[in-house]
């Protein structure tokens, strides 16, 4: 069988960040890592499952929402899969991730799409660990650029 491109990556050099895992015809996918993988520190089920809620929302909330293809947590629980249009610059992409640490730090109220009959695990949520996140990528985003797009080697 064929090797999954994502499994290719030296997971023993990556740092948190957001990376571009990879280029299909007009989708981009970003990998938008959280912790360092292997570390012995991993999301949590609750704070991702919230942060995911908030980031989806957020994102097909702004002016690019029809250029969003999807956004959801890593297996591993060491990040998200962030995937637009290629019509979406790099640097927007980056600047939409970091709106929506932003957001998500700010946010009150009822997590959207939470209760039963929207959630297929709709007690499995965290504000708090999803504003933790949030906190910590923003730090790790906060001069990020498209230079620094590309996986360690």
């Amino acid at each position: 069988m064929k090797r999954i491109e994502s499994f290719c990556v030296n997971h023993d050099t990556l740092t948190p960040g957001m990376y571009l895992s990879r280029i299909d015809g007009d989708a981009v996918t970003y990998d938008v890592r959280m912790v360092t993988p292997n570390a012995g520190v991993y999301l949590e089920n609750d704070g991702i499952h919230t942060f995911e809620h908030l980031f989806a929302t957020y994102v097909r909330n702004t002016p690019e929402s029809d250029r969003i293809l999807y956004v959801g947590p890593m297996g591993c629980r060491t990040g998200f899969y962030f995937i637009t249009r290629d019509t979406i610059s790099r640097q927007r992409a980056i600047e939409l991730v970091q709106e929506t640490c932003a957001f998500i730090e700010g946010f009150e109220g009822t997590i959207p799409g939470s209760s039963r009959i929207e959630c297929g695990n709709y007690l499995d949520h965290s504000l708090p660990k999803a504003k933790q996140y949030a906190a910590s990528l923003a730090l790790v985003l906060k001069d990020w650029n498209e230079g620094r797009m590309e996986y360690p080697l």
